[in-house]
């Protein structure tokens, strides 16, 4: 029986753990924490509990398909809910946009608020499916590792309508090619800080995201994300899986090129035959492989960092019925607000910001008259001009901007508060410069720069993770785990 090591107990390792164990092998995973998780953590105090990270779930199928891979019905253990209203979008001159979830909906409400034809929607969202069914196959269910990539008949279909992944177009080029009504072009636009990017410059590939919400669908469940977590942990012991919190890993003890255990501190040393990295990609090549020279290690330490968060976890007083359980309000110039994300990394003037309340959705989340508002603005990655000061002034412009937005006096009616910075992000989850989603996809080849799942450098040692391939979010993370699992059952019989 193999004895594998995890690092790290975030949701791809959780989803590399089940697997595995599932088929025979023995698991041991280390978490320096003190609970399950990663990014989708949560905090509980003074009656209010909030999700740390990840607020919405896509592509539910892959969570489902995990749970049979274990002998298991994921309705048996999380109960997904599908709100009525995906999101609600509020613009600076009063327009409010509900996404719902049923698409003729949908496409009704494009046509009502934004004055769009229902043959431009439709033609629309049917582009972005052909964009999924072209790609999904070759960059998101399976391991990504060059040319043999391409030889299956899926991956040669792809290739010959090359043409129709809109590579060479930026999103916001795409999106402006279907619509008239700037309102529009920004909703789809955002999109692309889905995983960490920039539609100005990230190519219009990434439209994919908007088939996964809207055709497949966006879901949360009752007890919020954190249950994903929560009831994934609780699998993986059941199936003998054996977890270590509060204890850092030091080191990846290696024997030439082979990865042969892990250095737990300098009284303990852990020999295994796998070793899966679920940890910040960076980070693991400058602090667990720190004598060895990595040509993929440093191709990767090249690329552009995704962006970060400056969120706000507030408990507040009363509850507002103007907001639904997803909500965004967006910035009056929103190229200008990715000029300052991304060029000139600054935190944005006019951010645009998202709420999420679980309390309109999961009722204990929140003392009976109150709600949990998780408020994030997107942020640069960990640079010099973002200090102490600048976090400080862009909590009062999101304050102000909320009461604008919706006429109300938030700042007295926060009872609770817990933040989130860049630097909390870097040092809590070793995610380099505090980056949300490893790298950003910036230019039309950030899918062939990703991380491996099966390292080429060094024999028995895989990553899976927001960092490796596929990506990150909720699904890609899950599907990292599973393409992570694959390969080592190919690989290490």
């Amino acid at each position: 029986m193999k004895k594998v090591a995890i690092i790290g107990a975030g949701l791809g390792s959780l989803a590399t753990a089940i697997r595995l164990a599932a088929e025979g092998y023995k698991v041991d995973v280390y978490e320096a924490s003190d609970s399950p998780g990663g990014k989708a953590g949560q905090i509980k105090e003074d009656g209010f509990r909030f999700d740390t990270g990840p607020s919405l779930l896509t592509m539910p199928f892959v969570l489902r398909d995990l749970y049979k891979a274990a002998g298991e019905e994921l309705s048996d253990h999380i109960n997904i809910i599908q709100p009525e209203i995906i999101c609600r979008y509020f613009y600076p001159d009063t327009t409010v946009f509900n996404a719902y979830a049923d698409l003729s909906k949908l496409i009704n409400e494009m046509i009502t608020v934004f004055g769009e034809s229902g043959a431009s929607v439709k033609g629309y969202l049917g582009y972005c499916k052909k964009i999924y069914d072209l790609t999904a196959d070759i960059f998101l269910f399976n391991s990504f590792s060059g040319a043999s990539s391409f030889f299956s008949l899926k991956a040669l279909k792809t290739l010959i309508n090359l043409r129709s992944i809109d590579s060479g177009r930026t999103m916001h080029e795409a999106n402006s090619s279907f619509f008239k009504n700037p309102k529009t072009i920004q909703l789809f636009d955002r999109y692309a800080t889905y995983n960490g990017s920039n539609p100005y410059q990230a190519p219009a590939t990434l439209n994919i995201i908007q088939h996964v919400e809207y055709y497949i669908g966006g879901f949360t469940t009752d007890g919020g994300i954190n249950k994903i977590s929560k009831s994934l942990f609780e699998l993986a012991v059941k199936l003998g899986v054996k977890f270590r919190f509060n204890t850092p890993v030091k080191e990846i003890l290696l024997e030439g090129k082979i990865a042969r255990g892990l250095v737990l501190s300098e009284q303990e040393t852990k020999r295994y035959q796998v070793i899966v990295v679920n940890a910040d990609v960076n980070y693991t090549y400058k602090k667990l492989l720190p004598n060895f020279s990595s040509s993929a290690g440093k191709k990767y330490a090249t690329q552009e960092p995704s962006s970060s968060a400056l969120v706000y976890y507030w408990g507040v007083k009363n509850e507002n019925q103007k907001l639904e359980a997803h909500n965004i309000i967006f910035s009056a110039n929103y190229e200008r607000e990715f000029q300052e994300i991304f060029v000139e990394k600054t935190l944005p003037t006019d951010p645009t910001i998202y709420i999420y309340i679980s309390k309109k959705i999961s009722y204990l989340d929140a003392p009976m008259g109150s709600e949990n508002w998780f408020v994030m603005v997107n942020s640069p990655y960990i640079n010099e001009n973002l200090t102490e000061d600048s976090i400080e002034a862009m909590k009062w412009r999101i304050i102000d901007k909320i009461n604008s937005t919706l006429k109300i006096n938030l700042g007295e009616n926060i009872v609770f508060e817990k933040r989130l910075t860049p630097f909390d992000i870097e040092a809590t989850t070793s995610s380099s410069f505090g980056s949300i989603y490893g790298i950003s996809s910036n230019n039309k080849f950030s899918a062939f720069k990703r991380h491996p799942n099966k390292s080429k450098e060094i024999k028995s040692l895989y990553f899976c993770g927001g960092s490796a391939h596929p990506g990150g979010g909720i699904p890609l993370v899950l599907l990292s785990g599973k393409i992570t699992a694959e390969l080592i059952m190919k690989h290490e019989k």
